[in-house]
């Protein structure tokens, strides 16, 4: 479904990625590691449109997608959930939900308000509340539930649950076991190393923006001391 090869790009002058390699399947979910500083969110957002590939290719079902505007990326089926949440905090729950909410790609069974608040039953009972007075873990909630009410083919998660309570962590790991069990095709970027090798099918592993490992779940923890050399954990 998305294939990256050998991407390049940096802000300015500055070079961040060097060789970047990944591919995810469809209904696959995929994890990117790696440590502080080493180009995870700058690939994402290289794939995202949100920055330009200095080289490289990035395809979407063999389509060459590498340097579209963000918006067309995606209305593509991308739903991106940023670093830092970045929720509309001047609106409410609600409002948030449905800013950006359609069903391009004719989902038979499309997310609505009532599905994301069965899926976080907090966010219906926070619906009229304005989202920067919600917890942090509540706008991680909310930052899924916007992205998936775009009915994205794939769902990027940057840093799943860095920063939340464990109560919360766990929450958004069930939710993403949920989603997987469903056959939503995940990209995964998080530090819980032993979550990750439960929940994912496939991994890769950036150091200092090149890819430097990539592997099953089964392979990584046979591998596990070099990988935890990469990792920083």
């Amino acid at each position: 479904m998305l294939s990256v090869q050998n991407l390049q790009a940096g802000y300015g002058a500055s070079q961040v990625l060097f060789d970047i390699s990944l591919d995810i399947k469809d209904g696959e979910v995929v994890t990117l590691m790696g440590r502080n500083g080493m180009g995870k969110t700058t690939t994402v957002r290289t794939i995202m449109g949100l920055l330009p590939p200095k080289g490289g290719a990035v395809q979407y079902d063999g389509r060459a997608i590498g340097g579209l505007a963000p918006e067309k990326v995606a209305r593509l089926g991308f739903g991106l959930v940023p670093e830092g949440r970045q929720v509309f905090p001047t609106l409410t729950v609600r409002e948030n939900l449905v800013a950006t909410a359609a069903n391009r790609l004719a989902a038979k069974s499309p997310w609505t308000l009532a599905r994301i608040y069965e899926l976080f039953p907090r966010l219906g009972e926070r619906g009229g509340q304005m989202a920067a007075t919600l917890s942090g873990g509540e706008q991680q909630m909310l930052a899924v539930g916007r992205a998936l009410m775009t009915n994205p083919r794939l769902l990027i998660l940057d840093e799943a649950t860095e920063g939340l309570a464990p109560v919360i962590r766990s929450e958004i790991w069930q939710v993403v076991e949920k989603l997987k069990a469903e056959g939503q095709s995940i990209l995964l970027i998080d530090k819980t190393f032993s979550v990750l090798k439960r929940l994912a099918d496939r991994h890769f592993i950036l150091e200092k923006g090149k890819t430097v490992w990539t592997g099953t779940s089964a392979e990584l923890t046979r591998d596990q001391a070099r990988v935890q050399a990469w990792v920083g954990i």
